[in-house]
Parts: structure tokens; C-alpha cells; sequence
């Protein structure tokens, strides 16, 4: 009977506990903003990133970095959190799954389950800066990014589940939807992006009032290898495209964060693109809309990612690495965390399955996050 009392009482607990009010995100245009940023594949990379990002007099640039659904340590990502407040980084973490089990071709679908889990754990850490910046996964315009299918009305659901849960946890969260790809064609594995919105608007009207900015992926495409003058859907220039189709379908200004980008050098020489980075940041990039500009990728010593690399193999800058270095940049000015360095948050309100259900078939699903049944599974002595 004393066990029974205990779960009742704590699922009151958990029901009414919260983290401590604040009043939601901030403009992060709104005060001096440094928009370099770089994106990075693993925190112990902070350390060459934010000598980029905040070289020649910057302060406070973005790192934008994946976070998978199996990688969910307190240790490991709270040691990054403090390393970015040490070195004065705005954190950008995507949201992954893993490659799918049955499908190594593909990455696993997302659900309910996750969004419930990163809402979670993200919450439990303290961030540097009080917008938590979360983009809701990757690419989805492609069927390999999301499960084998292309499938818009299906990730605008579950875009509009994360907005509701992760704001219900903590209002600090600054919901980004995922960047796209930019050179897709409508074939049975992709989607253009431009009709993607579209079907994402038809399927939830409104959603894009929900966010709060754009994720875009403005590759020079074709080939990696365009030059910045070339202005269309899917070159450099591909965020005022999807701006200007999005703000047709919402009523709120949104402010855009270029997530990926880059030229090859399979393509042309790095020289060429260290050029066209000086003349992209000068041009199409200097635009009042954009929070930060951060290429793909700081480093990758193998695979099909070297060409973009800013940093070889062999530990060396790249050309590109030392125009953006030698950028005049601002000291930002981010409104910062109230928690203090390495302090987890210690009044954490954990979201079970009250308000957050979906329906399938009629039926609703119920779901309890797999952190939250680890914690059940140890009150119950299973």
C-alpha cells in the first residue's frame, strides 16, 4: 500500500513540478548578433570551432550540432553545454535517430516516443543562453532522412507534437523545423522542397505560425559548385526562397538560420571557394533575416564529407578556414542563461503522457518516454 502512495504522490509531483518560469524565446536579432557559426559532427570539437566562429574581435558565434536519439548521456552533453559557455557558443542541436534496423539506407523514422524522450533530456540540461535552439531532424523533403518515405503531412504532425511538448516542458525552446534539401527533385524518394511546404501548410494550416524560425540548407546547387552571383531556388540564395513561400503561409516574420552550406572541392579549388565564402557573406548572406550562416563542416578526416571539410586530415586550415577567420565579426550579445556554469536543472518538469497523445486509426496512442519508464521501471522495483 506505502508503494501504491509513493507512485500516486510522485505522479502528482511530476504533474505540477516545473523548471522556473521564464517568458519564452527571445529575438536573437533583437541585440548585437555575431552570425558566424560552423557545424560540427562531435562536442569535443567546440574548441577549433569557436576559434572560427569567434575570431578577428567575435563574440558569442553558433556550432550547430547533431544530437542522436541513442546518445541521450548527461555527462557528455552537459560537459559540451559548459564548454560552450566557456567559449561563448550558441548550441544548435539537431535531432537525430539512428540508421534504421531493417534499412541501413535509411534513417529510422522518428515518433511521438522521441520527441517525448529529447524533450526530456533536453530539458534536464542547462544551456548557455536562454533560447534552447532544437531543429526537429534533417532533410525530410528525402525518403533516406525519414524512414524510406517521403512523407509531409505525416512530419507536420509530428513538427506541431514537438512545438507543443517541448514548450509545454520549457517555453525557452526555440523550435526550428528541419533544413531541407535544397536541389530535390518530386521523384518516389524525394520531395522539392518548395511543394513540400506546401503539403507540410495543406496537411497542418498554421504550422508555420507554430515555429520559431527557418532551417535552410542553401547549397550551391547543382554539384556544390555554383558561385554565389547565381540566384534561384537552389543555390546560396535558396533561404529568401523559402522565406518569401513560407511568410505566405504565416503571419510571423521568422528569422532564418542557415544550417548547412559549402562548396566542394571535388568540384573546384579551395582557393575558389575561399572566394566565394568572401563574397557570399558580403552579398546574398548579408541579409537582416539571418541568424547565423554555419557551413558543413568543420572537419571529416574520411568519407564522402572531406570535400567540405574546413579542416584536412592532416590537422591543416583549409583556405576557406582562414578567409572566414580573418572576417570582421560583432561581439554578440545573447541573453544569457540564468543557470550557473554545470548547473543541471534542479527543478525539471518531466512530461508523461497527460495532453500528449496522437491518434491512429481513431484510436488514441498512449506514450511514456523510454527515460521516463526507466524511472518508473526503478519506482516499481521491476
Amino acid at each position: 500500500m506505502r508503494r501504491y502512495f509513493i507512485i500516486l504522490t510522485t505522479l502528482l509531483l511530476l504533474y505540477h513540478i516545473s523548471a522556473v518560469p521564464s517568458l519564452a524565446v527571445v529575438d536573437p536579432l533583437a541585440q548585437p548578433n555575431n552570425k558566424f557559426g560552423i557545424h560540427i559532427l562531435f562536442p569535443n570539437e567546440i574548441d577549433e570551432a569557436a576559434s572560427l566562429v569567434n575570431s578577428n574581435n567575435g563574440d558569442w558565434g553558433y556550432v550547430v550540432i547533431p544530437i542522436q536519439a541513442g546518445d541521450m548521456d548527461v555527462p557528455k552533453w552537459q560537459q559540451f553545454m559548459d564548454m560552450c559557455k566557456q567559449k561563448h557558443i550558441i548550441p544548435i542541436l539537431r535531432l537525430a535517430t539512428e540508421g534504421d534496423y531493417f534499412n541501413t539506407s535509411v534513417w529510422r523514422k522518428p515518433d511521438a516516443v522521441d520527441i517525448l524522450d529529447f524533450a526530456n533530456f533536453l530539458n534536464s540540461l542547462s544551456w548557455p543562453v536562454k533560447n534552447r535552439y532544437v531543429i526537429v531532424f534533417n532533410e525530410v523533403n528525402r525518403a533516406d532522412e525519414f524512414g524510406g518515405v517521403v512523407d509531409p503531412a505525416s512530419y507536420a504532425k509530428l513538427l506541431s507534437y514537438a512545438v507543443t511538448v517541448f514548450k509545454s516542458i520549457n517555453p525557452d525552446f526555440f523550435i526550428i523545423p528541419a533544413g531541407m534539401d535544397n536541389a530535390a527533385a518530386n521523384t518516389p524518394v524525394s520531395m522539392n522542397e518548395y511543394d513540400y511546404f506546401r503539403a507540410m501548410h495543406a496537411a497542418v494550416p498554421g504550422i508555420f505560425n507554430q515555429i520559431d524560425g527557418l532551417a535552410s540548407h542553401s547549397y550551391p546547387n547543382p554539384g556544390f559548385a555554383q558561385a554565389p552571383s547565381v540566384i534561384n531556388g537552389e543555390s546560396i540564395a535558396s533561404f529568401q526562397f523559402e522565406k518569401n513561400l513560407i511568410q505566405t503561409m504565416t503571419n510571423k516574420q521568422l528569422p532564418v538560420f542557415i544550417t548547412e552550406t559549402g562548396w566542394s572541392t571535388d568540384s573546384i579549388p579551395g582557393t575558389v571557394i575561399a572566394n566565394y565564402y568572401q563574397q557570399a557573406f558580403s552579398t546574398i548572406w548579408n541579409n537582416p533575416y539571418i541568424v547565423t550562416v554555419a557551413p558543413f563542416l568543420i572537419q571529416a578526416n574520411s568519407g564522402p564529407f572531406v570535400p567540405f571539410s574546413f579542416i584536412t586530415a592532416a590537422n591543416a586550415q583549409t583556405p576557406e578556414y582562414t578567409t572566414i577567420a580573418s572576417m570582421p565579426k560583432v561581439k554578440g550579445s545573447p541573453v544569457i542563461s540564468s543557470k550557473v556554469l554545470g548547473e543541471a536543472t534542479t527543478k525539471v518538469k518531466i512530461l508523461l503522457v497527460q495532453n500528449f497523445t496522437h491518434v491512429v486509426n481513431n484510436v488514441p496512442q498512449i506514450h511514456i518516454a523510454s527515460t521516463t519508464k526507466e524511472f518508473f521501471k526503478w519506482l516499481l522495483g521491476l
